[in-house]
C-alpha cells in the first residue's frame, strides 16, 4: 500500500482465492477502506459455483495492464499464486474448451469412486500428466481426464502448445524473512483472522453448501475450518491444523520463488531496499 502510494501504483491482486465473492476474512482479502486508498483490480470476479481459471486471469490481467499503461499508470502485481504470475508474464499453453457436461460427470464419478481411480484412468489417457500429479488431485486429474475425453488429446500434450510469452518489462520484488520469523507471523495471522470474524464467514460459506472440490473451497483456513463446521474435528484442532498448513504453504511459495529467475530479496527489515529498487525501475523504464 505505502508503494503504491508513494508512486501513484494501482494493484493488481494476483492471489487465486481473493478472486471469488465471499472469501473476504480469510483470505486476506484489502478492506474496503484499503481499496478506496488505493484503486485495486482483480478482486471478487464470481461468486461459487463458478470457477475462475489461470487463462482467465491471464487475459483479463493483461486488460489490466493495457487499460493502466493507456493512462500512463504502472500496475503492481500482488500476491499469492506462482500460476498466476507465470501466466502473466510467460502466457499459458492453449486450452481447448471442455463442454461442462463432461466435467461435471468426471466430477461426480470421482465423487463416487475416489479419485486415485480416476487417477489410474488418467494413465490409460495421459501417463505423463499422470505421472507428475498426486492421486487424489481432484482438479488436475479432472482436468486432465476432461480435455482428454473431449478433444482425444492428452491435456500434456495442450500444455506444449504454450505461445511465445508477451512483451512486458517486470520487476520482480520478494520479501524475504528468517523461517522462525515467518512461521510466528503466519500462527499471529490466523489468530488475527479469527478474532476479525473468520469463523463467521465460514459458517457462511458452510452453510451454501457448495462443492467440496471447488478449488476455493480447499483453500488454507477455510477446508480446515469446513471440516470443524461438520463435527470431524474440535476448533482447536481446526485452527491447529490450519496454521500447520499455512506453515506448509509458506514453505512450498519460497520453493517456487527461488527458482524464479530476475527475483530480487528484500529482507523484511529493510523496506527501504524496496522503495529503492521500485524508485530506480521507474526511472529507468517510464510510460
Amino acid at each position: 500500500m505505502t508503494l503504491a502510494k508513494k508512486h501513484a501504483l494501482e494493484i493488481v491482486n494476483a492471489d487465486s482465492v481473493q478472486v471469488y465473492r465471499h472469501f473476504n476474512v480469510g483470505a486476506a482479502k484489502p478492506t474496503q477502506e484499503e481499496q478506496n486508498q488505493v484503486r485495486h483490480h482483480l478482486l471478487d470476479r464470481v461468486g461459487l459455483p463458478e470457477i475462475y481459471s489461470a487463462d482467465r486471469y491471464r487475459e483479463e490481467a493483461w486488460a489490466v495492464v493495457n487499460d493502466c499503461h493507456s493512462r500512463r499508470v504502472v500496475p503492481l502485481f500482488v500476491g499469492g499464486s506462482g500460476l498466476y504470475f507465470r501466466a502473466v508474464e510467460q502466457g499459458l499453453a492453449c486450452m481447448p474448451p471442455v463442454d461442462r457436461v463432461i466435467r461435471d460427470a468426471i466430477r461426480r464419478e470421482g465423487q463416487r469412486l475416489g479419485w486415485p481411480v480416476l487417477h489410474e484412468r488418467l494413465q490409460g489417457y495421459d501417463p505423463d500428466l499422470a505421472g507428475r500429479i498426486p492421486a487424489n488431485d481432484s482438479q488436475r486429474i479432472s482436468q486432465g481426464l476432461s480435455v482428454a475425453i473431449a478433444t482425444g488429446i492428452p491435456l500434456s500434450l495442450w500444455q506444449q502448445r504454450q505461445p511465445p510469452p508477451p512483451p512486458l518489462t517486470i520487476l520482480k520484488l520478494a520479501c524475504q524473512w528468517p523461517r522462525d520469523l515467518l512461521y510466528q507471523r503466519i500462527d499471529s495471522r490466523f489468530d488475527h483472522m479469527l478474532a476479525q470474524g473468520l469463523l463467521d464467514e465460514v459458517q457462511n460459506v458452510w452453510q451454501a453448501g457448495h462443492d467440496r472440490d471447488h478449488p476455493a473451497m480447499k483453500a488454507v483456513g477455510y477446508r480446515q475450518l469446513f471440516a470443524f463446521f461438520d463435527g470431524h474435528c474440535s476448533l482447536e484442532q481446526a485452527v491447529e491444523w490450519a496454521k500447520r498448513e499455512s506453515r506448509r504453504y509458506a514453505k512450498r511459495q519460497i520453493t517456487w520463488l527461488k527458482r524464479e529467475s530476475g527475483l530480487i530479496s528484500i529482507p523484511w527489515n529493510v523496506p527501504s531496499q524496496a522503495f529503492a529498487a521500485v524508485t530506480e525501475f521507474l526511472g529507468q523504464h517510464p510510460l
